[in-house]
């Protein structure tokens, strides 16, 4: 069979490109095999990707056992957690389009015949599948697997909880001792935070769209058939490569639908709504924010894992997995069966025989947490072009509220008011300046979120931004403001004590104002200074587009 790598190894004119592998110590029948890009994520400061060099191994490892030879590329990836809350998590959204650049740069500049992406957290996992799209390559994720559950107080335990002890440690609800029993024994070990936040999410939603081999979402990062999974996925891109079936032809209109049907039964992150947009835009594939709204409310919420409940990854994997959850959406006609895989085979015959094993986990459809969807999509006159919240991590007294905005220029204002007590019940927190462009880089809130729920804020205050949350967000927490105050949306013309009604049940987000008081409002409005002049982000901020289109990159 022809293989892309023939241009850089086939024929006499070769010879010096060929000297260059056996350099390396590739031997002449190594380079008459396919060549796959493993592209791994490892390194030594991102609890995700700290295993990662093992298990590109059993990868590569696969890939031999198939008949192809492997070929180790690295790719970056920034830890959210560490970068939180400060200016290094500006740099966490907008790598995503490094790591897609990347990625296709090494793959397309070596010529080589497909690729086993190993990412595991949050922008790594859509930047490497978008590439995957891009280049229309045979193309496989394993991912490197969610973090077992910690442990605090007695219960099980996430990342969420511990941001969430800060601010009960602010509010004098617990003390030092007690923070900092949180704090060693809320991470317990490698994989991605254990709770449904968006790099578990986007893992997951690999699976259903059919880019990943089941399991590829929930199994633990520490168990041995995480090591299997990496070796059939090895397996798996070679087969792929002899059949010649490519991105293309397993992510599109069809799997993209099953991957929101799957989002709304689980209750996956908000920046799951970015990344799919993301992805979507680079197949070639028209979605937009309607349909989510469309299958919200259709597919009922099946899963109330961390942070909107006391379910983890782990309990999710002992109950069946995302096969599970599928097999359950299949039986109510939910999801299209027949979409392909890179099993070579449909999402049908993939789950064929998987059941739900336990009904709390996964709640069947006849009793579901709720009969709409984890995530909807509000629009008013603050956000014309829509926003988002995670509804099934709402709690109920909070799905409508009104209250008068407290308005900041930046995260770090709104979280140093909110640690001094300056927030009160019936508030409605607004963060501007935070988008895509204004931020820039669209940084994650999960500091004032997590520290309105430590303070037990989080069933009467509600926030908004332009910026984005965390999946381990709970709460009104309404992110994705479009257009954003950097872009002239509405969100940067109110001001402290304008009335805000959010009704999340009927998809609406408006301010109290008159038509003349927003033109007047128009007419004073001064635009502040960009936040970043100098370096990339700069150059970011000029070519990144809404977040409702996904935030991608201007062509």
């Amino acid at each position: 069979m022809s293989l892309r790598s023939d241009n850089v190894k086939i024929g006499a004119e070769r010879a010096p490109n060929r000297s260059l592998f056996y350099a390396m110590g590739y031997t002449r029948e190594e380079l008459e095999r396919p060549l796959i890009a493993v592209v791994s994520a490892h390194s030594e400061i991102v609890p995700g990707h700290f295993h990662l060099d093992k298990i590109a191994e059993a990868v590569k490892a696969g890939i031999r056992m198939a008949g192809g030879t492997p070929v180790l590329v690295p790719a970056i990836g920034v830890c959210d957690g560490i970068a939180m809350g400060h200016i290094g998590m500006k740099y966490s959204l907008a790598s995503r389009e490094l790591i897609c650049d990347s990625t296709e740069t090494m793959i397309m500049a070596h010529q080589l015949d497909g690729a086993v992406l190993i990412p595991n957290c949050d922008k790594i996992v859509p930047g490497m599948v978008m590439a995957a799209v891009r280049m229309d390559i045979p193309a496989v994720v394993c991912s490197g697997g969610p973090m077992m559950a910690g442990r605090y107080d007695g219960q099980k335990v996430s990342l969420s909880k511990l941001f969430e002890a800060v601010g009960a440690y602010k509010a004098g609800l617990i003390d030092e001792a007690k923070l900092e029993e949180c704090e060693t024994g809320a991470c317990p070990g490698c994989g991605s935070c254990a709770g449904m936040y968006t790099a578990n999410s986007m893992n997951c939603l690999c699976e259903a769209i059919g880019i990943a081999l089941p399991g590829n979402g929930t199994i633990p990062a520490v168990s041995n058939k995480r090591m299997m999974l990496a070796k059939h996925a090895g397996m798996a891109v070679m087969e792929m490569v002899r059949r010649n079936i490519t991105a293309r032809q397993i992510i599109n209109e069809k799997s993209l639908r099953n991957a929101l049907a799957c989002d709304m039964a689980l209750g996956c992150s908000t920046n799951s709504v970015l990344h799919l947009l993301a992805i979507a835009h680079e197949a070639g594939v028209e979605l937009d924010l309607n349909l989510f709204n469309e299958i919200s409310a259709k597919v009922p919420n099946l899963c109330h894992l961390a942070p909107a409940g006391p379910t983890h990854i782990e309990d999710l994997d002992a109950c069946g997995g995302i096969p599970a959850v599928q097999s359950e959406l299949l039986r109510g006609g939910l999801i299209d069966g027949s979409a392909l895989t890179v099993t070579g085979k449909t999402i049908a015959e993939n789950v064929e025989g998987a059941r739900v094993l336990d009904p709390e986990v996964v709640r069947p459809l006849e009793n579901p947490f709720s009969k709409t969807g984890g995530l909807q999509v509000l629009w008013g006159n603050i956000a014309p072009e829509g926003c988002v919240v995670k509804r099934s991590a709402v709690a109920p007294e909070m799905l409508k509220h009104t209250g008068p905005a407290r308005v900041f220029d930046s995260e770090d204002t709104a979280i140093d008011a909110i640690y001094k007590g300056k927030i009160v019940p019936g508030d409605v927190v607004v963060i501007r300046y935070e988008g895509p462009k204004g931020g820039p880089g669209m940084r994650e809130m999960l500091n004032p979120t997590s520290a309105l729920a430590g303070m037990k804020l989080d069933k009467t205050v509600a926030l908004i931004t332009d910026g984005r949350f965390s999946g381990a967000s709970r709460g009104a927490s309404i992110g994705h403001v479009s257009p954003e105050a950097a872009e002239g949306g509405p969100i940067g013309l109110l001001r402290d004590g304008d009335l805000i009604t959010i009704d999340i049940p009927n998809a609406s987000i408006q301010v109290d104002l008159t038509d003349e008081e927003w033109a007047a409002r128009k007419k004073a409005y001064v635009a502040p200074e960009p936040n970043v002049k100098t370096g990339w982000l700069a150059r970011y901020a000029k070519l990144v587009t809404s977040a409702s289109h996904g935030a991608v990159m201007k062509g």
